[in-house]
Order: C-alpha cells, then sequence, then structure tokens
C-alpha cells in the first residue's frame, strides 16, 4: 500500500478528531501563553454573559441601565465574533496555531471597532448615513469593516462566502459588463452609497440575517453548548444503543436514532458526526459495515440531526423572518418530513444488514416490535403532555395568584427526585467500541440515569408550543433551567451519594464556564456567516437582481417548474461545497424563493412560500454530504478510515430519501401539513392520516432505491416500488391527468364571485398582458384568500383590484400602491397598447377523490409482495 492511501485509510485519535471538529466549529487555534488563551476564553465568556443579559424578557434592568434596541445589539454581537475570529482562526493551514500573530491582533481589535462603532454611534449614524449623509471617517470605517468582515468569512468558513459576497458587492458598484445578464444591469452604485448600505444602514451586515443571529441563534446554540457539557449527549447516545443496539444492524439504526437526539444540541453536522461517530462507526465495522457505509450512515443521520424539529439550526430561525410565520409553524411544516426522513433511514440501514445477514450485537431483538413500543411510547408521551397542559390550566384558573409558585416549586421537585433517581445509578460509561469485549447498556440501567436532561426540553417545547412565547424568550428560560441544571447537579449527586459536595459544586461551576465559552466559540462561524450573507441581502434589495432574476432563471428553465427547481438545487449544492448551511440558505433563499413561487403560479400550481423556503433549506443540508467537499463525509471518514470520496457518495445515495422529499412537498404541500387546521379533531385525523402514508410511501421508496424490499429486487419491481411511493406521495397528479382541476367561468363575473366567497375561500383567476421588462406576452395565476377583514360588498376594490368590464372581457388597471396585488403584478405593463386583462376565472371542477389512484397503487404493491414472498428468505424486519 503507498503511503498516501495508508494516510488516506487510517483512523484518527480522539485529540485529532476534536482538533477537526475545533478547526470547523469554534477555530483550532490553542495558544500556549496563558494569558492569550484566557482573554479568549474570557471574550467567548463574555459574549456569552451579554447575550443573556439582552434576552432577558423581564428587563428589570431598565430603570438603571439603558435598554438597547436591535440595531445596538446586532454591532455588539458582530463585535465578539470578528474579534474571536481572528484570534481563534489562523489564517492559513501553515500559519501558528499555539500564539496569535501580531497582526491578527490588529485585524481583530480594528476589525471589532469597526463594529462597536455602529453601536457607540447609532444616534450620530442616524442624523447622517443612516438620512443619506455619511460622511468620509464613516465611509473609511464602513470599508475597513466590510474587508474585515470578509477576511473573518475566509478563515472561519472557508473562502466560498467570501468570494460570494466579493461578487455581488463588484455587481453592485459596476452594474454593467460583459459578464453580467442585460435582464440584471443597472446604472451601478457609487462606492459611498455601497458602503452606507452595506455598513452603516441597518439593512446589510447588520440586517435581518445577523438580528436572527443575535435574537435567537446564539441563545439555541449556548443551549446545546451547555446541555451537551452536563452529559446529555452521552446519555442519548446510550440510549440510542440500548434500545436499538440487540437489532440486526443495530449499531447503524443506534447511529441514527443516537444523532437525531444529538441533533437537539448540535447545530454542527461535522460535530454531530465525531460525537456519536466515535462510537457508532467502529461497532458497525463490527457487525459487518464497510468503513465507507458506516462513515456514510453516521454522516446521513447527523446532516439531518439539523432538520429535526424542536431546534432545527440557525436556518429555521431565518425562515421566520423571511416567510413571516411564527417558529411554531416552522415546526409544525417541518415535522412531518423531517421524521419520516428519519424512519427511512433507519429502514435502510435495516436492509443493508438484511441483505449482507449482518448479526445483532447480542441477543437479536424484532424491529417491528422495536416500532410499536417506540409508537406506544410517543403515545403516552402526547397523552402526558396534554395531561400536563390540562392540569396547568386548571391550576392557573382556580389560583391563579400563586400558579407561577405552585408550578416553580413542582419543577424544583421533580428535579430533585430526578437527580436522586439518577444519583442511584452509576454514571453512564460506555465500553471502547474498538475493544474486543462490547456489552450493549440497556434501557432499564440507562433511562433513569438522565432524566433531567428533559426538564430543560420541556421547558422549551412548552413555551414554544403552549405558551406561544417567542423563540428568544422560550430559549432565555431553558437556558435558565439548564444552567441551573449543570450547577446543581453535581452537588445533589454528592448529597445524595454521600461524597464531599464541595468539590462538586466546584466541578460544575467548571462545567458551566466551559459550556458558556464552547458556545460562543461555536457562534463564531455562525455570526460571520449570518453578517457576510447580509452583503447578498442588501444587493439583492439595492439592485434588480432582486426584480429581474425570475425574468432570467424562466429563461434558463423554459418556463418549467420541475426543471427550475432542480437548476435551483443543483445551485444549492454547488454553493454548499463551500458555504455552511445557514449562509447556503440566506444566499439561495433570498434569490430564488420568490422565483419558485412565481414560477409555480404561471404554471397554474400554488407553491407555498414556506415550501420554497424549506426546499432550499433541504439542498443547503446536502451540501455538507456531497462529494468533493462534504466536510461531514471527510469527518466520518477520519473517524472510520474509509475513503472520503468514497463515503460522500454512498451517503448521498443514503439521502436521496432527503433530496426527494423537498420536491414531494413542492407539488403536494399537504406533506408539510400546509392548510392542515391542528386546532381541530379533523385536522388532527388528517395529519395522522398524511403521517401514516407519507410513511409507507417513503419507507417503499428506501426499498426501492435500496434494491431490496422483501427479497433482493428486480429491476421491475423496484420500479413499481417507486410508482407506488410515488402515487401515495401525489396521487393528484394522475388525477389531473384525466380530469381538469378547473372550470372556467366567464372573467367578468370576477367581482361577484369575490362578494360571493365565504370566508376561507379561494378564489382563482389568471392574468396575461404585457412584460413590464420587455412586453413580451406574460400569465399569471393568483389565488384569493377571502379573511375575515374584508368588507361583505366590494371586496375587489378593497383588495386594491381596478376592473375593467368591456362586454365579455375583464381588463384592469395597475392596482392600487402598497397593496399585495401592487407587488404580485409588477412584472406586468400597464401602460401599454395591448392591456393587461382576467383571461379566467377558474372555479374547482367537481371530480373524482384523488385518494382513489391509491387502490391501483395498492394492487400494484400487493403483487410484488406476492412475487418478493416467494424468494424471502429472511424476516422482513
Amino acid at each position: 500500500m503507498s503511503d498516501a492511501e495508508t494516510k488516506q485509510n487510517r483512523t484518527f485519535s480522539d485529540d485529532e478528531l476534536q482538533d477537526l471538529v475545533a478547526s470547523t466549529d469554534s477555530g483550532g487555534r490553542n495558544p500556549t501563553n496563558r494569558a492569550v488563551a484566557l482573554f479568549i476564553s474570557g471574550a467567548a465568556f463574555a459574549w456569552s454573559l451579554f447575550q443573556l443579559w439582552i434576552a432577558q424578557p423581564q428587563l428589570w434592568f431598565g430603570a438603571w441601565v439603558p435598554v438597547l434596541n436591535s440595531s445596538q445589539t446586532r454591532p455588539v454581537h458582530l463585535g465578539f465574533a470578528i474579534l474571536l475570529a481572528f484570534l481563534a482562526y489562523p489564517a492559513m493551514k501553515s500559519s501558528p496555531r499555539d500564539r496569535v500573530p501580531l497582526l491578527d491582533w490588529v485585524f481583530a481589535i480594528v476589525g471589532a471597532g469597526c463594529a462597536f462603532y455602529v453601536f457607540l454611534f447609532s444616534r450620530e449614524l442616524a442624523m447622517t448615513a443612516r438620512s443619506g449623509l455619511p460622511t468620509t471617517p464613516q465611509i473609511v470605517i464602513g470599508s475597513v469593516g466590510i474587508l474585515l468582515l470578509l477576511e473573518a468569512s475566509r478563515r472561519a468558513l472557508g473562502p466560498a462566502l467570501t468570494i460570494v459576497g466579493s461578487i455581488f458587492l463588484l455587481y453592485a458598484y459596476m452594474g454593467q459588463g460583459w459578464l453580467i445578464p442585460d435582464i440584471i444591469e443597472h446604472a451601478g452604485l457609487s462606492f459611498t452609497a455601497i458602503v452606507n448600505a452595506q455598513w452603516l444602514d441597518t439593512t446589510g451586515v447588520f440586517g435581518i440575517p445577523l438580528g436572527v443571529s443575535t435574537a435567537f441563534v446564539f441563545l439555541f446554540v449556548l443551549f446545546g453548548a451547555i446541555l451537551d457539557k452536563a452529559g446529555a449527549g452521552n446519555y442519548f447516545i446510550q440510549l440510542a444503543f440500548a434500545g436499538l443496539g440487540a437489532l440486526r444492524g443495530g449499531p447503524a439504526k443506534a447511529a441514527v436514532v443516537g444523532s437525531a437526539m444529538t441533533g437537539l444540541i448540535s447545530g454542527s453536522s461535522i460535530a454531530n458526526v465525531v460525537t456519536t461517530g466515535t462510537f457508532t462507526i467502529p461497532l458497525m465495522k463490527k457487525v459487518g459495515f464497510s468503513s465507507e457505509k458506516a462513515g456514510a450512515v453516521e454522516v446521513a443521520s447527523s446532516v439531518n440531526g439539523q432538520i429535526m424539529p424542536p431546534v432545527m439550526g440557525a436556518a429555521a430561525f431565518l425562515m421566520v423572518e423571511f416567510v413571516g410565520i411564527s417558529y411554531v409553524e416552522v415546526i409544525k411544516h417541518a415535522f412531518i418530513p423531517a421524521v419520516i426522513s428519519y424512519i427511512a433511514l433507519v429502514y435502510i440501514v435495516h436492509l443493508e444488514a438484511l441483505k449482507r445477514d449482518m448479526p445483532a450485537l447480542g441477543a437479536a431483538a424484532n424491529l417491528g416490535k422495536m416500532f410499536l413500543k417506540i409508537a406506544i411510547g410517543f403515545v403516552v408521551a402526547g397523552a402526558a403532555f396534554y395531561a400536563l397542559i390540562w392540569a396547568v390550566g386548571t391550576l392557573q384558573s382556580v389560583a391563579p395568584a400563586i400558579s407561577g409558585w405552585i408550578i416553580m416549586a413542582a419543577i424544583i421537585i421533580t428535579y430533585v427526585l430526578m437527580v436522586r433517581t439518577a444519583a442511584h445509578h452509576p454514571d453512564l460509561t460506555l465500553d471502547d467500541p474498538n475493544s474486543g469485549k462490547f456489552t450493549l447498556p440497556t434501557v432499564k440501567e440507562v433511562f433513569p440515569t438522565g432524566l433531567h436532561y428533559l426538564l430543560p426540553i420541556l421547558v422549551l417545547v412548552w413555551f414554544l408550543m403552549v405558551e406561544m412565547q417567542s423563540p428568544a424568550k422560550s430559549a432565555f428560560y431553558a437556558v435558565a433551567v439548564m444552567l441551573s441544571i449543570i450547577i446543581t447537579q453535581r452537588p445533589l449527586k454528592a448529597m445524595f451519594r454521600g461524597e464531599s459536595v464541595g468539590l462538586a459544586f466546584r466541578a460544575g461551576l467548571i462545567d458551566l464556564v466551559d459550556g458558556m465559552i464552547t458556545g460562543a466559540r461555536n457562534m463564531i462561524g455562525i455570526g460571520v456567516a449570518t453578517a457576510a450573507a447580509g452583503i447578498i441581502v442588501a444587493t439583492v434589495t439595492k439592485t434588480p437582481i432582486g426584480t429581474e432574476l425570475a425574468g432570467l432563471v424562466e429563461m434558463l428553465s423554459g418556463g418549467h417548474l420541475m426543471i427550475m427547481l432542480l437548476l435551483v438545487g443543483v445551485f444549492s449544492l454547488i454553493l454548499g461545497m463551500g458555504l455552511p448551511t445557514t449562509a447556503n440558505y440566506i444566499v439561495v433563499s433570498s434569490l430564488m424563493a420568490s422565483v419558485v413561487v412565481q414560477l409555480g403560479a404561471q404554471e397554474g400550481l400554488i407553491v407555498p412560500l414556506i415550501a420554497a423556503h424549506l426546499f432550499v433549506f433541504y439542498f443547503g443540508i446536502m451540501a455538507d454530504v456531497t462529494p468533493p467537499v462534504g466536510l461531514a463525509s471527510f469527518a466520518a471518514a477520519a473517524v472510520s478510515g474509509g475513503d472520503p470520496i468514497k463515503t460522500g457518495f454512498t451517503a448521498f445515495f443514503y439521502s436521496m430519501r432527503t433530496v426527494a422529499l423537498p420536491f414531494l412537498f413542492i407539488y403536494n404541500p399537504t406533506l408539510i401539513l400546509y392548510g392542515v387546521d391542528l386546532g381541530t379533531t379533523a385536522g388532527i385525523l388528517q395529519a395522522i392520516m398524511v403521517f401514516c402514508v407519507a410513511t409507507v410511501a417513503m419507507l417503499l421508496f428506501a426499498a426501492a432505491t435500496q434494491g431490496y424490499f422483501l427479497a433482493a429486487s428486480r429491476k421491475w419491481e423496484s420500479a413499481a416500488l417507486l410508482l407506488v411511493a410515488f402515487t401515495l406521495f401525489v396521487p393528484g397528479f394522475w388525477l389531473d391527468r384525466i380530469q381538469p382541476r378547473f372550470e372556467e367561468l366567464p372573467p367578468t363575473e370576477l367581482a361577484q364571485t369575490f362578494d360571493e366567497a365565504n370566508v376561507g375561500d379561494t378564489i382563482r383567476f389568471v392574468v396575461s398582458g404585457p412584460a413590464f421588462i420587455d412586453g413580451s406576452p406574460s400569465e399569471l395565476t393568483l389565488v384569493h384568500t377571502v379573511t375575515e377583514d374584508e368588507p361583505a360588498t366590494g371586496r375587489a376594490d378593497a383588495a386594491g383590484l381596478f376592473l375593467m368590464p368591456e362586454g365579455e372581457n375583464l381588463y384592469m388597471d395597475e392596482p392600487m400602491f402598497g397593496t399585495p396585488y401592487q407587488q404580485q403584478l409588477q412584472g406586468f405593463d400597464f401602460y401599454m397598447d395591448e392591456r393587461v386583462e382576467v383571461t379566467s376565472l377558474l372555479h374547482p371542477a367537481d371530480r373524482l377523490p384523488k385518494q382513489i389512484f391509491w387502490i391501483p397503487a395498492l394492487l400494484l404493491l400487493a403483487l410484488v409482495v406476492v412475487m418478493q414472498r416467494r424468494r424471502q428468505t429472511k424476516p422482513a424486519f
């Protein structure tokens, strides 16, 4: 074997793996000078304290200390991020990692100073730069700040975001050139205008993405870091092994479930791979997985941790701002795709185990029975949660004055009892997975030892979904509970075990400080990424690229939504090779999400904006897997000793279900529970039906792509399974082929239809006319949903529509400025000789239920089952 192959296929030590995580997530520099190391740790700790201070919802300090607004907190947030980026991340691979060079100190101080300037002089900026009158010193400070931000981005995230941001800045400045398509050309912005918009105003670097990082993301990352430092990560991994390790290919199944649970506490797919993979990958290899397949299972599991509610990474909080819905709504829409994706991955590794007749670790268990136990557990947990909601509601109605104190006392007593239970069991340790002997833990041994870790998660879910509080407030209370736990769990255990309480209390304080520092260092990349991505967002709003990109994409895709979705997916994957998920999501959603909606409308398909954003989000996540740059695949290969490129391709193949899901919920938004009211019994029953059908369909999709169902599949059987899965997911596709979705009514009845519709009804009509850009014929399908705020009559006028009936034709004038229709119809030219006209009024046709196509699909599935049963040699589960 050559030296290169030996190096490529060797496994890494624990220290090397932790260094790999640090290099990508928190900075790989570890100064030997104690004063410098303390300064970096102190700055990180101060950043965490600042974030907790501004998140404190009661604002008790308002009488003594001014309360900061968002335009003041964002610069401080970025100042800490830039300072730590230059101190923690070396400039080059060859740069020293045991000390901070003088130039890095200069960059760190100047870069942080440029950000803090925006905080310190916010009042002066409001009267000068933000009023369109920036001074020369302000322009100089802004210019230096932008350059140092891009350099900090290069260090923390690699060159991709720096290059993309620079290209957008050049486009904003030049406006025209042989590389710039005519459709997005503009006159070019002045250097002063660009710096003013990007650094001195509140719409560029200090815009919405950085605001989300400041208000929401930091608290959730800090919550995860402290939860992990307290021992929850190890608890979740061991619980997964205890529950699933005895199944065929059990370590792989444990990797999937363990990664789903650790996704709650880690926003980094690379850290997730190393944390769980250190245990799971050697055990997967022990039961028969190759190095590449073991690494690929861990990658596919860990990357999907970012789509798992209730904590879904920074991009989910950005969706709240970009889409304009609550975080609870985001969780609702993301829940079913995330859960069925993980269920399908468990099934994929089960099929791998069946194909290769892999043994179990210990006495073999049955996957079907395990799924049944988990389902029963979810039902019991759900019933207990609803009972808790009822009990708290009753208490608040009976004794509102003291209910808060009673609830707090109940939480404290419950926590102490949980820690007491944990103290009566030995602390969790897992056998060395590389040793010859490995003993599986049991659920009975593991479950009681970490029940108290569920309390802060319960608090988070409670405030998010029951109290309907903001993500920031919910995260603050969850962090507050977690801070109490990490300080007190060691002393309480020591007290119950008769050990030294003082030493345990000191260890708890050390855990607290380490967790605060780790949380802040894990935020460096996200803080810098959201700030740098703000450059792209501001350029989109200040130049024609935001409004005219739809025309360019439509031209490239030939007006076909599916082709455009493929282009968007490929664009996300290419960008994601160098951008982290958050930055990738910001860039692509800013450019493409509204375009997906517009092009869908032109095809008569109403694509919800949240579906378009989730589409971009899913493909951004996939970039962590995709060769040749998928960092998670390289991290897994470092653990397994396998080839990173082969690991990446195998992980991508395992993740095909994650690639397919976005296309499915674009064409069938019910899959993301769009339009499903979970506040009614009918809505809940519909959601359960959607979940069950989608789960079956996704399992069949997994079986088809793996070439194994009850037995090894023939090609026609795999094709049949794919067809059945598609039909279960999108039955309306076949119905549309034989029956039209709508019948046409005379367009002159549009105003009457508006007035006769009931609240909640939708009205669909088609508008055609000359395009604003070049006067070419253009067509757009619009959908109006009647709301309670609309008047009983004259609804079309109230909506801002100016309708002009002439005989059998219905023409339109430009809609009222500031109305949604003015935005939707801005692509039409209302001042040309050819007039804008309502050409169709579409009424839902009376047709067969789309679910009727499930019948032939299930019959085809039955045929495949019968054929494979004849060849089946192993139990299906």
